[in-house]
């Protein structure tokens, strides 16, 4: 006659760990709310694009990004660049200035 084996043990021994894990995952919840904090620990956000008075273009046939003075286009043949700055104001005084 075969052994008989405990096949339940492996089962149950899986579930306490799965179940503490997610006991961790509730109190470490739990103290972040406490402190006022929600969500992963992030800094403050980063600037994104150029400085003011500068405008950004960027390049497909090169693959890469350009930084020039407010209304001057790169001087860089093939003629491709594409302005990635949005600043309505600062393409307004360009325009005006040039009628």
């Amino acid at each position: 006659m075969a052994k008989r084996r405990n096949y339940g043990f492996e089962r149950r021994q899986k579930e306490t760990l799965r179940q503490a894990r997610q006991a961790a995952k509730r109190d470490r919840k739990t103290e972040r709310d406490a402190e006022g904090q929600s969500g992963p620990e992030m800094g403050s956000p980063e600037d994104v694009g150029p400085p003011p008075g500068q405008w950004e273009w960027f390049s497909p046939s090169r693959g890469r990004v350009v930084q020039t003075n407010a209304g001057q286009r790169p001087d860089e043949a093939p003629d491709d660049w594409i302005l990635l700055t949005d600043n309505a104001e600062e393409s307004d005084a360009t325009d005006r200035d040039s009628s």
